[in-house]
């Protein structure tokens, strides 16, 4: 198989708003239209003072809490997503049939929001393929317009 799509637990989702500061748990902020990860979590950059704090399932509380003690307004955000790893050596290529972003240009630690088959989506590019947020009342067209994109590349 040369392209895998694996659907990732509920993920904790946390939409941050902090104005100054370098780092968030620990993590240094992301430039614009990159992530930065460490600490078990990753932290998208979403627009200027915008963040989103990416983590393993169940950390909503213990994130939360930690981000409220300083200035940041934080908003649990994580059933308004779903999220995909895309990899395999034709994940671009899948990709590309719907998307207008040049994969081939955009280097490991990228993360955009854009539209991937008219559909919103927030892509991160990582060593070993994709990962993509997709809004949850999107997800069942999304998995279908990825099965019909992935076919060619199935064996």
């Amino acid at each position: 198989m040369t392209v895998d799509a694996v659907d990732e637990p509920f993920r904790t989702q946390l939409t941050v708003r902090l104005r100054g500061g370098q780092t968030l748990l620990g993590v240094p902020l992301p430039d614009p239209c990159t992530f930065t990860s460490g600490s078990g979590a990753d932290v998208l950059w979403m627009g200027p003072d915008e963040y989103l704090v990416l983590a393993e399932p169940g950390r909503q509380a213990e994130l939360e809490a930690a981000l409220s003690r300083g200035s940041a307004a934080v908003v649990d955000v994580s059933a308004q997503r779903n999220v995909v790893r895309l990899t395999g050596s034709h994940a671009a290529d899948v990709l590309a049939h719907g998307c207008s972003i040049d994969l081939e240009v955009a280097p490991p630690g990228t993360c955009v929001q854009t539209l991937l088959a008219r559909t919103g989506i927030v892509l991160m590019v990582r060593e070993e393929g994709y990962t993509i947020l997709v809004r949850q009342s999107f997800s069942d067209y999304f998995k279908a317009w990825l099965a019909d994109a992935s076919l060619e590349y199935v064996s």
